[in-house]
C-alpha cells in the first residue's frame, strides 16, 4: 500500500504510514492502518478506497483529456502558466510521471492529452502510426485555392528542414479559415506549413486526435480522465 500511494504522489512512506495510523486511508469502509499490507490494484480500487475522505486517484495507466486554453505552456519548467498547473499538486510527484502526448504551443488552444503510459504516448505521436491530428486555423490572408493541392501532394519541405512532409488534408471553411489534418507532429508544423504558402496563422485550435474529438462539455482549462472507449478511438 505505501509503495502504491507513494508512486501516486501522496507522500513518502513515512508520511503515508502516519496517514494510515490516523484513519486517513479507508478501503471498503474499513480503516487501513497497516500500510505495508498488500492489495490488488483493480479497476474498481478508485471507488473502494478513500484517502483523507476523497476517492483514490487513478493508478498508473492514466490518460487525461484537457481543453488547453491560450497562454499555457506544455512544459514542466518554463515561466508562466503551465498545463500541469491545473492538475492536483501531488500529481507532479507521480512515478511514472505524467507527460503531454505531443505539444501545443502557448498560442494554440484545444484538445491536449496527458498520460503516464509511455507506450501509449509513443504510439500516438509516432509518424508510423498515422494518427490524425486535426486543427482549425484562422489566417491573416485569404486562401488562394492552391494550398490543398500543395499540402496533399506530400512533398512540401519546411524552412530549415530537408525531409518532405507527409500528405495533409486541407478543408476550406471560409476565405480565411481552414481545417487541416496532419499525421506528423513537427515543431510548429501547422504554422510553418501556412507560412510556406505565404500566409500567417492568427489563431490555431486542435479539434481532434484520431477519432477522439474535444468534448463539447469541457470548458477551456478543464480536464477529465479519458474512458477506455475514448482511448481506443485514438487509433480507430
Amino acid at each position: 500500500m505505501d509503495k502504491l500511494l507513494g508512486s501516486m504522489g501522496y507522500g513518502s512512506r513515512s508520511e503515508i504510514a502516519r496517514l494510515g495510523k490516523v484513519g486517513g486511508i479507508v478501503l471498503d469502509g474499513v480503516d487501513l492502518t497497516d500500510v505495508s499490507r498488500r492489495i490488488a490494484v483493480t479497476p474498481d480500487l478508485t471507488d473502494r478506497m478513500r484517502i483523507d475522505g476523497r476517492p483514490l486517484d487513478p493508478p498508473a495507466g492514466l490518460v487525461l483529456i484537457l481543453n488547453k486554453p491560450l497562454g499555457m505552456t506544455c512544459s514542466h519548467k518554463e515561466d508562466g502558466a503551465l498545463v500541469y498547473d491545473v492538475l492536483p499538486d501531488r500529481w507532479r510527484r507521480r512515478d511514472p510521471a505524467i507527460s503531454t502526448i505531443g505539444r501545443l504551443d502557448k498560442e494554440t488552444s484545444g484538445l491536449l492529452l496527458l498520460t503516464d503510459d509511455g507506450d501509449l504516448l509513443h504510439r500516438v505521436i509516432s509518424p508510423k502510426r498515422h494518427v490524425a491530428k486535426v486543427y482549425r486555423a484562422t489566417l491573416a490572408r485569404p486562401l488562394t485555392g492552391t494550398e490543398a493541392a500543395v499540402f496533399e501532394a506530400g512533398g512540401l519541405v519546411l524552412e530549415g528542414e530537408d525531409k518532405p512532409l507527409a500528405p495533409a488534408v486541407l478543408e476550406v471553411l471560409s476565405p480565411t479559415e481552414a481545417r487541416l489534418t496532419v499525421t506528423e507532429g513537427r515543431y510548429h508544423m501547422v504554422r510553418r506549413m501556412f507560412a510556406a504558402v505565404d500566409n500567417h496563422v492568427e489563431a490555431l485550435h486542435r479539434e481532434r486526435v484520431g477519432m477522439l474529438a474535444l468534448p463539447e462539455d469541457l470548458p477551456p482549462g478543464a480536464w477529465r480522465a479519458a474512458t477506455q472507449g475514448e482511448i481506443d478511438s485514438l487509433f480507430a
